[in-house]
């Protein structure tokens, strides 16, 4: 027998109580009862993206929110900022293009987060920009964006700064309104502790403006739609009424726990690993902007990658995940976000330090796993 843990970022593990509500016999979607599920995972999703307006529930990845929010708030021709720090990052200016926008990339080091300075200095140069588009957490990268800062940039000009979220909310603190966020999306299979298939976008008052203004085509992706049938505790069209169901009980459990102690949780086991890894001797991918959603770590220069992340899963049961484009077969990324814990963390670590002697690697068995417990040990009284 060997059983397996599931320590990538994403799609990550859910709790055995969402799993319980999600294997409820299903009802039918255009019911009473149904409407009073999707409407109390509606208010809970306000908590945790910490708004006052609407999050719409789409049946989609993260991608589909993020096409949409290009789709519903610009028109082709205009202008916007692209930050390119990664993978997802990358997607933003991608999307953009597919809808005949102008963009305005910024290259940033795999690693390393933007510097808002530059975005100041595009956007004073190029007035009719009408997006800053962002990650906060750059998943393929483990690097956390400055948001707070970038938000700050936009506010007093005629253009949205639009954050992907998806690593990022209801791992730690992005406080939509607060920080003057315009649009924010995520996705279910991240922290919220489901399975793939849902996807989640909160848009301020001036986004829902520029929306009133945007000419780009759209139909399923279709926002006020979507809010028009918020209003009604429903969605424009077949909801994915079984993740729904998790969805609400997987609030439920964020909301007890609490966000200011899930977000400390978070960090916590952000830093064990990072401290773990470092014990190893091995180099941190994002050491200067981590973000608490996945640590990414480069693999000793004799050791395939590729190879390291298999044996892991296949033949050890661990399933973290390696890197992207070009740091495939270089890295390994560690997740600590959603439904992960204390002793999932001392797992991975063990896991890391038992593949590398494997691999032929010196390494002291246990060095990794003791710095880790020294900080995991300020969870417990």
């Amino acid at each position: 027998m060997k059983k397996r843990y599931l320590l990538a970022p994403g799609p990550t593990p859910v709790p055995e109580e969402v799993l319980l509500a999600m294997a409820r016999p299903v009802i039918h979607h255009r019911t009473p009862q149904f409407s009073e599920v999707f409407k109390e995972a509606a208010e809970l999703l306000k908590y945790v993206f910490q708004t006052k307006q609407d999050v719409l529930i789409l049946a989609a990845s993260g991608t589909g929110a993020m096409e949409g929010s290009i789709s519903n708030l610009f028109s082709p021709g205009d202008e916007v900022i692209a930050v390119n720090g990664g993978k997802f990052g990358e997607r933003w200016g991608q999307i953009s293009e597919a809808y005949g926008l102008k963009v305005h990339w910024i290259n940033v080091e795999w690693g390393n987060a933007v510097d808002p300075g530059v975005i100041k200095n595009i956007l004073d140069k190029n007035p009719k920009v009408k997006g800053v588009l962002t990650q906060a957490s750059e998943t393929s990268t483990a690097v956390a964006h400055p948001v707070k800062e970038i938000a700050a940039l936009t506010k007093k000009r005629d253009c949205l700064v639009v954050v992907d979220g998806i690593t990022a909310v209801g791992v730690f603190d992005v406080p939509m309104d607060e920080w003057g966020i315009d649009v924010l999306v995520s996705g279910s299979q991240k922290a919220l502790m489901l399975p793939p298939g849902l996807a989640f976008v909160a848009l301020s008052d001036r986004a829902w403006k520029f929306h009133e203004k945007a000419r780009s085509p759209r139909y399923y992706f279709d926002f006020k739609k979507e809010q028009n049938n918020l209003a009604k505790k429903t969605s424009a069209y077949t909801p994915a009424t079984s993740l729904v169901t998790g969805l609400r009980e997987s609030l439920l459990m964020i909301k007890k726990e609490g966000l200011k102690t899930v977000f400390t949780r978070h960090e916590r086991l952000a830093e064990a690993t990072r401290s773990a890894m470092e014990a190893l001797e091995l180099k941190l991918l994002a050491p200067e902007s981590p973000s608490p959603a996945t640590t990414g770590v480069y693999v000793p220069e004799a050791i395939d990658g590729a190879k390291f992340v298999k044996y892991l899963r296949d033949d050890m049961g661990v399933t973290i995940a390696g890197g992207q484009d070009h740091l495939r077969g270089k890295i390994f990324r560690i997740a600590h976000m959603g439904y992960i814990d204390t002793f999932d963390i001392i797992i991975a670590v063990a896991a890391v330090e038992m593949a590398l002697k494997k691999f032929g690697h010196k390494v002291k068995h246990g060095k990794g796993v003791a710095a880790a417990e020294k900080i995991l040990l300020k969870g417990y009284k």
